[in-house]
């Protein structure tokens, strides 16, 4: 819930559900990843002073025994360490039974500020930072104009737990496409190692219309995954994913096929039990005859033994896709009219 009056999509994580937010900035600083479009009819710039007291006052009429606040936009880490912990100051204040704030933070946010000044957020109230790995593979994140290495996106989030707040670290299966796949996997888990993160979510890619990557698929530059090849690169990712210090992990985003939970390493196992489930069911599915459907929308193909809700690729309604006639029903048709 927010109280705020500027324009935008306000965004946040599955787990801020029941969080009050207040919107510190508008936009995202970066806002340059060629797969997002959340932010990209927002300019970006930092909220002053009286904005954010205007969300305040607001705030305190309907939720004065607020508990836990989230930061928005896209990456309150943005703000110099001063502004946010007055900021912090200011909501420990109007909301005496505050005890957890959370934000995104962007892999450049966190690194130009040192571990002293991450250690005093930390104190002041900031329990959990959402950090965007994306992808552990530097091609990867190079072709998605990330802004980061993978060296860069792990010291982050090194530096995140060594301060002591929690890290809640998020991937996108089928983000490589079919080109980078296994290496975007494989690369993944290696970074997912190093970071050792204390809570990892997964997503799957959807494509927005317009969005650079979007335009990347509709011109064939950019292979999207089918449901079993994003579920593999799930089971790789897990599989080859050996860390030492507890991770929950959770799949439970609206974009992914297979919803799991467990802690890593151990409920490795039963998380590789439930995947391996759906890919011999997605295998056996795709032996039986699938109908093919077109998006009148961007021109995307997509199989299925129903029709799909909505286009996987730029989000269209399903009016707009066509059954297409495949070539074993023309022969058919053909002997039937003959």
């Amino acid at each position: 819930m927010h109280f705020d009056t500027a324009p935008g999509t306000v965004y946040r994580p599955p787990g801020e559900a029941n969080s009050l937010i207040i919107r510190v900035t508008l936009g995202c600083s970066h806002n340059a990843c060629t797969f997002c479009g959340m932010y990209r009819n927002v300019k970006f710039r930092i909220r002053k002073q009286d904005e954010i007291l205007d969300q305040i006052n607001r705030a305190v009429l309907y939720l004065p025994h607020a508990r836990k606040i989230f930061l928005a936009d896209g990456n309150a880490l943005v703000l110099p360490a001063g502004k946010l912990l007055n900021i912090m100051q200011l909501l420990h204040l109007n909301f005496p039974r505050l005890t957890r704030i959370s934000c995104y933070g962007g892999p450049n946010d966190i690194l130009n500020k040192s571990l002293d000044e991450l250690v005093a957020l930390k104190n002041a109230g900031l329990k959990i930072i959402y950090l965007g790995l994306e992808s552990g593979d530097g091609e990867v994140l190079s072709e998605i104009n990330k802004g980061a290495t993978p060296a860069e996106m792990i010291e982050a989030g090194q530096r995140v737990m060594a301060a002591g707040i929690k890290l809640s670290l998020m991937i996108i299966l089928g983000l490589g496409g079919k080109k980078h796949s296994v290496n975007h996997a494989q690369n993944t888990a290696l970074a997912i190692n190093k970071i050792n993160p204390y809570m990892l979510s997964t997503l799957t890619l959807m494509l927005q219309k317009k969005i650079p990557l979007a335009i990347a698929a509709e011109q064939g530059k950019f292979i999207t995954l089918s449901d079993l090849e994003a579920i593999q690169e799930l089971e790789m990712i897990i599989r080859n994913i050996n860390v030492s210090r507890p991770c929950i992990f959770r799949s439970n985003h609206i974009s992914n096929l297979l919803p799991l939970a467990g802690t890593l390493p151990r409920d490795k196992a039963q998380l590789l039990s439930g995947i391996n489930e759906m890919l011999e069911f997605l295998s056996e599915r795709g032996e039986s005859k699938m109908a093919v459907w077109k998006c009148n929308e961007c021109g995307a193909v997509i199989e299925g033994r129903c029709k799909p809700g909505k286009c996987k690729t730029c989000g269209a309604p399903k009016d707009m896709l066509i059954k297409e006639t495949v070539e074993g029903e023309k022969k058919s048709a053909t002997k039937k009219s003959t």
